[in-house]
This record gives structure tokens, sequence and C-alpha cells, in this order.
């Protein structure tokens, strides 16, 4: 079972669960998919939020409220946000500004797929949304940003 964030074209979000992701591909293309507020039939997958969940180790699960010594949580925060972008460079290609013709040529098949990272414009990011083109967009940790800034 898959669940997905879907929203209305009235702007109501709701939760919808599915077998997998090609049930839900086919519900959406027969046009199977309503709102349960308004039962508007206009409705898209949304990006999900995302949690992130450390312990302090893997001996003592932590207790609600209670951060490590030392550690606050924007510094909890920043740390996982580090970890998360290491990997994203780690696993990715980096397009640069191609990043939306690159994110195109592979959602339609012109080039295999592969895992690429860029920049894109908000014009941009708003036409691969109604290209069904999937993407998540990450902030850049300040002080990779800052060296990035300084590289260009």
């Amino acid at each position: 079972m898959i669940a997905f964030d879907l929203q209305c074209d009235a702007g109501h979000i709701f939760e919808a669960w599915f077998k997998d992701r090609q049930a839900y591909e086919e519900q959406f293309n027969a046009g199977l998919l309503e709102c349960p507020v308004c039962g508007s039939g206009n409705v898209k997958k949304i990006l999900s939020p995302v949690a992130v969940k450390r312990s302090v180790n893997a001996s003592s699960p932590p207790v609600p409220g209670e951060q490590p010594s030392g550690s606050t949580p924007p510094e909890l925060f920043y740390r996982a946000l580090t970890k998360l972008y290491q990997k994203v460079v780690e696993t990715t290609e980096d397009v640069g500004t191609d990043f939306t013709s690159e994110a195109l040529k592979i959602h339609y098949g012109v080039k295999e797929p592969r895992n690429i990272r860029g920049v894109a414009t908000a014009e941009e990011e708003k036409m691969l949304q109604q290209e069904g083109v999937e993407f998540l967009k990450i902030p850049v940790p300040a002080e990779k940003k800052k060296k990035e800034d300084e590289e260009h």
C-alpha cells in the first residue's frame, strides 16, 4: 500500500491510499479520483511533507521532548539537512540550470533515467508540475550554498 497527498482545484488537501503507484495512475487516468470535501474530480498529486526521526542511540529510544545533551532542535535539523544534502550530492548528477530540460527529456524517454539535481525558476517548476514531472526541492545548507556561490 502507498499513500499520496492529493489536492483538488479548490485547494482541499487530502490523503488517499492505493495498492501501488500503478493503481494510482490507473484511477487518475480513468478520472476516478474525487475530493472528499467538495466532490471535485480535478485532483492532482502533491509533495508530501517529510519527517526526520533521529534517536539518541540505537540502544535507548529517545524520550519525547528530550534532546541529546548540547543539541538544540535547530542544530539537529541542520545536521540532518547536511547529511541529506551530502547524500543527494553523492547519488545525483549536477545538471545546474539545465535541470528543467534534462528532467523533461528523462520524463519523456528521450534520455535514460538517472538521478539529477539542479536549479529551476518558479515558472520552470510550474511547467514541470503541469507536465507531471516529479521533483523534490530541498534547501541547501548555508555553508554549502555560500561555497557554491563563491565558485560561480
